[in-house]
């Protein structure tokens, strides 16, 4: 009898045990189920970031804790999400690349670019972007719309969306030049950078300096092409590479019609033999 009123007392323990349990059990499953879920903010499922077709302006880089922002020029990346692509530059040499973007990670390998030696703040902005933007990245998109990207090392790159600048009433000033067909872009002539700068009118009016002398002439737009009437310019004598930039402009904008794109803020301008310049907008 003892014995009986014994095991009815541990079975009376035992059921009070596992109903205490149970609660416990089901506040771990619905912590279980909550992380990682939606709303958590967890990198694995945040939202994919939108980052096709996008000209994405390359606001800052940082690198080993240091952070940098682009010197004058345009700094920018597009990615075609259909070919696995993003091109653009990272502050001296145009590139491209393989980038297969999968939800909130970014890969970006086989980086391939233009040869041009910039041994300024460009060139030395650029090695950081470029180690910052090779490999695995994970992205995460801010709520003003700005996309960080950070490599497995914690070095970021932080891209703002760039909407295209007019052609007509932006100052744009020349950081580049163009040469043949391959379009290959070249330096400008030492000390003459920010020098040679341009405005377009709505009336078909372009007026600006070509890096020693100022000038005017007329641009009438056609699409994509931009027919140039002949130049009228100062006879001011300058020192040689400000010359050369000016002769290589004329050349371009006395080529009869050119071709021009423009790309975030960044205006190429080419003639028919594939020579031209490259010129950054003003930001308003």
């Amino acid at each position: 009898m003892r014995n009986t009123t014994a095991q009815a007392k541990k079975k009376h323990v035992t059921a009070r045990a596992a109903a205490a349990i149970v609660p416990l059990l089901a506040l771990a499953a619905a912590a279980c189920g909550t992380e990682g879920g939606a709303g958590s903010g967890s990198v694995e499922n945040a939202p994919a970031p939108k980052v096709d077709g996008v000209h994405w302006a390359v606001q800052s880089v940082t690198v080993d804790g240091k952070k940098s922002a682009p010197p004058a020029g345009a700094a920018h990346v597009v990615f075609d999400q259909a070919k696995d692509e993003v091109g653009g530059s990272l502050g001296c040499n145009d590139f491209g690349a393989k980038a297969v973007v999968q939800g909130s990670t970014v890969t970006v390998s086989d980086v391939r670019g233009t040869a041009m030696a910039c041994a300024d703040a460009r060139g030395s902005f650029e090695a950081a972007a470029t180690k910052a933007f090779t490999g695995k990245l994970t992205a995460r998109q801010g709520e003003d719309g700005t996309l960080t990207l950070t490599n497995a090392d914690g070095a970021t790159i932080r891209l703002a969306e760039q909407p295209p600048a007019p052609l007509e009433g932006t100052g744009w000033t020349v950081d580049g030049l163009v040469q043949g067909k391959g379009q290959q872009a070249a330096a400008l002539p030492a000390g003459t950078e920010a020098k040679a700068t341009m405005v377009f009118g709505a009336d078909g009016s372009l007026r600006g300096n070509l890096g020693c002398n100022s000038f005017s002439t007329t641009a009438k737009k056609s699409g994509a092409r931009l027919a140039f009437d002949r130049v009228m310019s100062t006879r001011k004598l300058c020192a040689g590479p400000q010359m050369e930039l000016e002769q290589a402009l004329v050349k371009t904008l006395e080529s009869g019609k050119a071709g021009f794109r423009i790309e975030g803020r960044t205006l190429t301008v080419t003639a028919p033999d594939g020579t031209g310049f490259t010129a950054e907008g003003a930001a308003k």
